[in-house]
C-alpha cells in the first residue's frame, strides 16, 4: 500500500484524464473517419458473434453508440473515448495503490502525452477497447494476487474476456500474469488455489461465441491472422523488418520516452526498484511479453506498429515511478539520475509531438509534402466522394437496382458512410484479398444490377471493370486537395492529395469474390 502523501496529486490526475476525455469528445466531431473506421461501422451494420478480420467487440459497441447517438463521427469513436478514459484511470489506481499519488498524477500525465494512446481514444478501432481490458485484467489480476478475493479473480477474468472479444492479442495477457505468480516466491502459493482458474475460465468461456463462428467459418479469422504473422511465408530469419518495428514503436511512444520504457524495464529486472515492492516486476510481467514476442516476430515479418500498444500501458506507471520528480526518490540519484533528468523532456516532447499532430489533423499547419502527410491522404476526400457518388447514383437509368462499390474494403467502407442515406456498398475483392464483405452479399444477390464504383486509377474499367459488368463508361475524375493556412487556395488546388476515379457500369456479371493468386495460399484454403 502507498505511504499517505498528498492526495490532491490523486485528484489532479483524475481531473486530468477527465479534462483529455472531454477535449476528445469534442474533437472527435472535427475530422472524418478514417477507412478502418467506417469499416468497423459497416461491421455494427452487420452484428455477428465474429468476423473475418478481429473479435467483435468493436462492432457491438459502435452499434450500441450509434442506435442512440445516430450516424455520426463522435458516436462511432465514442466507445474508444470512453474505454482509453477507462485504461487511464485503471493505471492511475495501480498507481495510487501500490505507489504513492505524485506517480498516480505522473502515470496521467505521461499517459495523456503519448501519442499512440491518443490515437487508440480518438479512432474507433478495437486498440482502445482493449486497452481498457488490459489495464482492467492488470489492476484486478494484482488485487487478486494480493488479496486471493474471489471477487478480484472473477473480475479480473471478465477483463480478460472483454479483451479477447476486442482484439487476439488480448491473450498474452493470461500466460503473462500466470508467470509473474510462477516465479514469484511472495506470491506463488496462489496458483495453487482454483480461484485463479475459475476467474481465467472466465474469460474464455466469454470468448466460446468467437470460437463457434471460427469453427462455423472454416477457422478464417484464425487464418487471416497467421497470414498478417507470416505464416503463409517460408521460414526465415533476417534483419528487414526489425528496425522498422522499433522505429515504429519510437514514433508512437515518442523516442524519450520510448528510451525511458527500455530503461525501465532493464532497471526492473535488474531488481532496481525498492526491496519488497512486488508490483515492479509485477507490471514488467504484464508489459514486456507483448514488445518482445512482436519483436521476435519482425524477425521474420512485417509487424504493425499498434499491435504491442496494450502491454505498452502498464509501462507508463513503471516510467512514472521510477523517473517522475518527488521529494523522496525511490532509488539513489546515482542509479536513476538520467532518466529523471530525461522524464521532463520526455514528457514534453510528446505533448509537443501529439499536439502537432492532431492539429495537423484537421488544420495543416505543417509544410509537410501532400504524398507524406498520412492524415491528408487517409482521412481527405470521403465527404466529397459521397455526395459525388450520390449525384451520380441518383443520375442512373434505375437507381434502386443500383449498387456502390469499392475495389477494397477501405473505399466500400467510406462511400457507405459519407454516401447520404447510408446505403449498402460492396467490395468487390476480385484483385486484392478477401475480407468481411464477402459474408454479407453474393453474386447471385445482385446479378444484372447497374452500380457506381470508386476506384484510384483511371484505367480499371480497362483492366478489369469490363470481365465482371456488360458497360462500363469512363470514369469521372475527381480531385482532392489539402486546404492550407500558409498557401492560397489558388497554389493549394495544384497540389492534390489524391484523386478518386468514379465509374458507372452496367449489368454485374458476377465475379466480386477474391480469386486466389495461387492454389496453395493459406487464405486460399479458408475461401469459402
Amino acid at each position: 500500500m502507498p505511504v499517505k502523501d498528498d492526495k490532491n496529486y490523486l485528484i489532479l490526475a483524475w481531473v486530468w484524464v477527465l479534462g483529455f476525455t472531454l477535449f476528445r469528445l469534442i474533437y472527435a466531431n472535427f475530422f472524418p473517419l478514417a477507412p478502418d473506421e467506417a469499416n468497423y461501422w459497416q461491421w455494427s451494420r452487420h452484428l455477428d458473434w465474429s468476423y473475418h478480420d478481429q473479435s467483435p467487440m468493436i462492432a457491438w459497441v459502435i452499434r450500441f453508440s450509434t442506435y442512440f447517438l445516430g450516424h455520426t463521427e463522435l458516436a462511432v469513436r465514442l466507445p474508444s473515448i470512453i474505454a482509453m478514459a477507462i485504461a487511464v484511470l485503471y493505471l492511475v489506481s495501480i498507481a495510487a495503490r501500490w505507489l504513492d499519488c505524485r506517480t498516480a498524477f505522473h502515470t496521467a500525465l505521461i499517459s495523456q502525452a503519448i501519442l499512440e494512446f491518443n490515437v487508440g481514444a480518438l479512432l474507433a478501432t478495437p486498440d482502445g477497447l482493449q486497452a481498457a481490458a488490459w489495464a482492467g485484467a492488470a489492476y484486478h489480476a494484482a488485487r487478486a494476487y494480493e488479496d486471493h478475493d474471489w471477487t478480484q479473480w472473477l473480475t479480473g477474468g471478465f477483463w480478460f474476456g472483454m479483451g479477447m472479444l476486442s482484439k487476439y492479442t488480448m491473450v498474452i495477457f493470461l500466460p503473462a500474469a500466470f508467470c509473474y505468480g510462477l516465479f514469484s516466491a511472495l506470491h506463488r502459493r496462489r496458483l495453487a488455489s482454483i480461484r485463479p482458474y475459475v476467474g481465467a475460465l472466465t474469460g474464455v468461456l466469454m470468448f466460446v461465441p468467437v470460437i463457434a463462428w471460427n469453427a462455423a467459418h472454416n477457422w478464417n479469422s484464425l487464418r487471416h491472422v497467421a497470414d498478417l504473422g507470416g505464416a503463409d511465408k517460408a521460414f526465415a530469419i533476417h534483419w528487414t523488418f526489425f528496425g522498422d518495428y522499433l522505429a515504429s514503436q519510437a514514433g508512437l511512444l515518442s523516442p524519450l520516452v520510448f528510451i525511458l520504457a527500455l530503461m525501465a524495464w532493464f532497471t526492473v529486472i535488474r531488481k532496481g526498484y525498492p526491496a519488497g515492492n512486488w508490483i515492479y516486476p509485477y507490471l514488467v510481467y504484464i508489459s514486456l511479453p507483448m514488445f518482445a514476442g512482436f519483436a521476435l516476430l519482425s524477425f521474420h515479418t512485417r509487424v504493425y506498429g499498434n499491435w504491442p500498444g496494450a502491454g505498452l500501458l502498464t509501462t507508463a506507471v513503471i516510467v512514472a515511478a521510477l523517473y517522475g520528480p518527488k521529494p523522496a526518490p525511490v532509488l539513489p540519484e546515482e542509479r536513476l539520475g538520467f532518466g529523471r533528468r530525461l522524464f521532463p523532456w520526455a514528457v514534453g516532447s510528446s505533448y509537443v509531438l501529439t499536439i502537432l499532430v492532431l492539429t495537423q489533423t484537421v488544420w495543416p499547419l505543417l509544410p509537410i509534402p501532400v504524398h507524406m502527410d498520412r492524415a491528408a491522404t487517409e482521412l481527405g476526400g470521403w465527404r466529397d466522394l459521397g455526395s459525388k457518388t450520390y449525384d451520380l447514383l441518383q443520375s442512373m437509368p434505375n437507381p434502386s437496382k443500383t449498387f456502390l462499390f469499392g475495389l477494397e474494403y477501405q473505399p466500400a467502407s467510406e462511400l457507405a458512410f459519407y454516401t447520404p442515406t447510408h446505403p449498402p456498398t460492396i467490395s468487390i475483392n476480385r484483385w486484392s484479398r478477401p475480407n468481411v464483405y464477402e459474408y454479407w452479399l453474393q453474386d447471385e444477390d445482385l446479378m444484372g444490377w447497374d452500380a457506381v464504383g470508386v476506384t484510384f486509377k483511371g484505367r480499371t474499367h480497362l483492366e478489369g471493370l469490363e470481365e465482371i459488368f456488360d458497360h462500363v463508361d469512363p470514369p469521372v475524375r475527381l480531385d482532392i486537395f489539402r486546404p492550407s493556412v500558409w498557401l492560397s487556395d489558388t497554389v493549394a488546388q495544384k497540389m492534390p492529395v489524391k484523386t478518386f476515379f468514379i465509374y458507372r457500369a452496367y449489368g454485374f456479371k458476377g465475379g466480386m469474390r477474391w480469386r486466389p493468386p495461387r492454389s496453395d495460399d493459406l487464405l486460399a484454403r479458408s475461401h469459402r
